[in-house]
Formats: C-alpha cells, structure tokens, sequence
C-alpha cells in the first residue's frame, strides 16, 4: 500500500505522466552510465594548403616553381618579405641542404644563406672540400617571418608542398638538415631531433627513402661556439665520406 499511496500523493501534486519509458527503482545504487567512447578529432586544416600544393604540382621545372612561389599569395609571410626566397646552387649537384627560416639579410637579398651567417656555412662547406656550386641550397619556407620570429606550424605545412616539390624536380641523392624546425618537419620518426649527426630516411611522396643528416643551423653555430660547433663538424667530416668519390670528384 505504500507505493499506492506514494502514486497518490504525486498525483495530488499534478503528476500525470511517467518520464521514464519504465519504470525505474530509485532506492537501489545504479550502476553509474558508461562514458562515452571519446571521439578522434581531425588535424586542423591549414587555409591555402590545396591552392600551394596545386600550384606547386603544376611547376614542371625548377624556375617554374620559383615562378609558382613569387606569384603565390596565400601565405601571409609573403606580404611581409621583401623578397621570396628560392633555391640557389646546381638542381642537378646531388646534395641538397635545406635550413630554417630566412634570415633578415637573405630577405633582402632575395637568396639563401647569406650574410654572416651564410659566410660560416661557406667556410664549413669549404673545410670539407665543397662549396656552393656543387649543391642546392633551399629554407624551409621561402618568406622570412616578420620581425625574425619563428614561422609556425600551420606557416610551414602551407609552405611544405613548394620545398617537396623542390625535391621531386632535383631528386637529391642526399638531403642535410641545417636546422630544427627543418629535421622536425621532413623527418616523421620520434626523437628525429635527437638523431643528429646520422643518416635517417627522409620520405618524399614520389620518390624513394632519401638518406637525411641532421646538423645545426649555421646561424645556431655562429652564436654558440664550442660544443655545438664540434657537434657540427663531426656531421660535416660525416658527410664528407659519405660523399667521397661522388660529389668531390673534380
């Protein structure tokens, strides 16, 4: 009789309809509901990623993609820049160094790796027996961030499609990584930073595994002496056996 008289006294409150589909015993402990199956969120997507890759596709030919970069106006670097800046050096050398960013003085100029900082790259590529007209020399991105600043992420990825493409056109036997921003980008494996100073398999879509060196930015190296600097000279005399007989033959 007390659950008559519980039903009679909630209709004498106005209680006319179950919410409940049946009914439910509200004095026994319920197990508590299941939580949700948490759901994948997708990568964001990066505004002008199609127009650069489409554009990069359609450059058949080296000056074809610097012609593609100088009239791409999806990048906000671009309005910033003074100048774009491409590759420099032999498309056909075989060895391509890329490194981060450009610098101020490369914006100026238009060309990669210039000023002091360039100067230090050419004293290493000479202790080694090369110099800028035997390899291809390319940034990450091809507009210096203003005021110096790192580019970001989504900066990068909308720039990345122009620096595969550089390496589809060339087909480099063999890529150095000058920089961090440039081994965190083009080499996927974990811990690739912390990989420096060995050859990794860089995967470019269209070509086969190349093999990548991890070294440190020549700007890096010209404020910080010392370790940093021997670091980077044993990735040099690395490089230089493992281009012996190829590259350095006269």
């Amino acid at each position: 009789m007390d659950g008559l008289a519980a039903l009679a006294w909630q209709v004498e409150l106005g209680a006319d309809e179950a919410l409940d589909e049946a009914p439910r015993d509200r004095l026994s402990r319920a197990a508590p509901p299941p939580r949700p199956a948490p759901v994948a969120t997708p990568p964001p997507l990066v505004p002008g990623a199609a127009s650069a890759t489409e554009a990069a596709a359609a450059a058949d030919t080296p000056e074809a993609l610097r012609a593609a970069i100088a009239a791409f106006t999806g990048c906000a670097l671009s309005v910033t820049a003074t100048h774009a800046v491409f590759a420099e050096g032999d498309p056909e050398a075989g060895l391509l160094l890329i490194g981060d960013a450009p610098s101020d003085s490369d914006d100026r100029a238009g060309r990669p790796f210039t000023g002091p900082a360039g100067a230090f790259l050419d004293q290493m590529l000479a202790s080694i027996g090369l110099d800028r007209s035997r390899l291809l020399l390319a940034p990450l991105v091809p507009w210096r961030p203003p005021g110096g600043r790192a580019p970001s992420p989504a900066e990068r990825a909308l720039c990345l499609p122009f620096l595969l493409r550089l390496m589809v056109l060339t087909r480099p036997r063999l890529v150095v990584l000058a920089g961090a921003l440039a081994a965190r980008d083009l080499l996927t494996a974990a811990g690739a930073r912390g990989k420096r100073g060995t050859w990794q398999a860089l995967a470019v879509p269209g070509l086969a595994p190349i093999p990548a060196l991890i070294t440190e930015d020549p700007g890096f190296l010209l404020r910080n002496p010392g370790p940093p600097r021997r670091r980077a000279w044993a990735d040099w005399r690395l490089l230089l056996r493992s281009i012996k007989g190829d590259l350095t033959k006269s």
